[in-house]
C-alpha cells in the first residue's frame, strides 16, 4: 500500500489527524511569535561620544559579503518554540480535544470526503481515457440487452462474498430492464482458484453458456477452484472436452490479463466495483440494486460525457 493509500484511508485519517491539529497549532503560535517579534520597534543606539580624530589609514580592502540567507521556515518555527512552549501546547491541545473529540471525527470525515473527491476527479479522467476499452471491449461477456442504451460494468472475483451478494442485485436488474447492457470483467485477484474459475467461465462464453456458468457459481457454496467449477459446467451441460482445450487458449489469458491492466488504471483494487456509464458504485452497498437503477435512469436523462 503507498503512503497515500495508507493516509486516505480512513484507519489513516483517524491517525493523522491528532497529528494535523498539533502541526496546525504550533505553526499559528510560531507565526504569532514572529509576528510579535517583527512588530517591536528595534532599540535605538545609546549616543556614543565622536573619537578624537586620527591619522587618516587607508582601509583595508575587504571581500564582498554574500547576503545572509533566511532561515527555513520549519527551523525558525524550531527556534520560536522553546521545549517548554512545546510542552505546554502539547498539554492545551490533549485537553482541548478531550474536553471535544468531535472535532476529530469532523477533521476526519472532512478528510475523507476531501480524498474521495480526489479519488472519484482521478477515476473519472480514466474512464475517460480507456473509455473504448470499458465501454466497447472486444472480449468481456455481454449480459442482458448486447445493444442497450446504457452499459453497467462489474469487476468481480468469484471467491469474493460480496460479488455473491451482489450477483442477486445485478440478475434484478438484468430481468427487470431490458435495455441495459451489462459487461462482466473477469477480475480474479483473491486467489489461483478464483483465476481458475474465471478461465473456465470464459471458455463457457465460448459455447454460449457464460451466464448460465456465472449464476450457478455465485449461486453455490464454498470455494471457487478449477475443480468445482468444472463440476458446474459439465452439470450445465457443456462439452467437456472442447471447455478444457479453450480454457487454455491465447483468447482466455488476454481477457484476464487486459482486465487487471484496465483494473490498475482505474485504480480499482477490490471487488465488486462497479461502473454504470461513467457513475462509480465501489463495493456492494444493502441498497445496490436501488443504486444502478438510479444511475441507469440518471445516464438515461442525463447521458454519458464519456461512453
Amino acid at each position: 500500500m503507498s503512503m497515500l493509500e495508507a493516509l486516505t484511508s480512513k484507519k489513516g485519517a483517524a491517525l493523522v489527524t491528532p497529528a494535523i491539529l498539533l502541526i496546525g497549532a504550533a505553526i499559528a503560535i510560531g507565526q504569532n511569535q514572529e509576528q510579535s517579534a517583527a512588530a517591536e520597534p528595534a532599540p535605538k543606539p545609546a549616543a556614543v561620544e565622536p573619537a578624537p580624530k586620527a591619522a587618516a589609514a587607508e582601509p583595508a580592502p575587504t571581500a564582498p559579503q554574500p547576503p545572509a540567507a533566511a532561515a527555513p521556515a520549519p527551523q525558525r518555527l524550531a527556534s520560536a518554540i522553546a521545549p517548554a512552549q512545546r510542552k505546554e501546547i502539547e498539554a492545551i491541545i490533549k485537553d482541548y480535544l478531550l474536553k471535544n473529540p468531535e472535532v476529530l471525527m469532523e477533521a476526519q470525515n472532512a478528510l475523507e470526503a476531501r480524498m474521495d473527491k480526489i479519488a472519484a476527479e482521478r477515476t473519472a479522467a480514466a474512464i475517460k481515457e480507456n473509455a473504448a476499452e470499458i465501454f466497447r471491449p472486444t472480449g468481456s461477456p455481454i449480459v442482458g440487452n448486447a445493444k442497450g442504451d446504457v452499459t453497467v460494468i462489474e469487476f468481480f472475483d468469484y471467491n469474493c462474498g460480496y460479488c455473491k451478494k451482489a450477483f442477486t442485485e445485478l440478475a434484478q436488474l438484468v430481468d427487470k430492464d431490458k435495455k441495459v447492457k451489462v459487461i462482466l470483467k473477469e477480475f480474479p485477484i483473491l486467489s489461483k482458484g478464483s483465476e481458475e474459475t474465471a478461465r473456465v467461465a470464459l471458455a463457457a462464453k465460448a459455447q454460449g453458456k457464460y451466464w448460465d456458468f456465472h449464476r450457478a457459481v455465485l449461486e453455490s457454496q464454498g470455494q471457487a477452484n478449477e475443480a468445482a467449477a468444472l463440476r458446474i459446467a459439465e452439470k450445465i451441460g457443456l462439452d467437456m472436452a472442447r471447455l478444457k482445450k479453450d480454457m487454455a487458449s491465447n483468447e482466455v489469458k488476454k481477457e484476464i490479463d487486459e482486465t487487471r491492466k484496465l483494473a490498475t488504471k482505474l485504480g480499482i483494487q477490490g471487488t465488486p466495483h462497479f461502473l454504470v456509464g461513467d457513475r462509480i458504485i465501489p463495493g456492494a452497498p444493502e441498497n445496490l440494486f436501488e443504486q444502478l437503477s438510479k444511475h441507469v435512469a440518471d445516464v438515461r436523462k442525463e447521458g454519458c460525457k464519456v461512453c
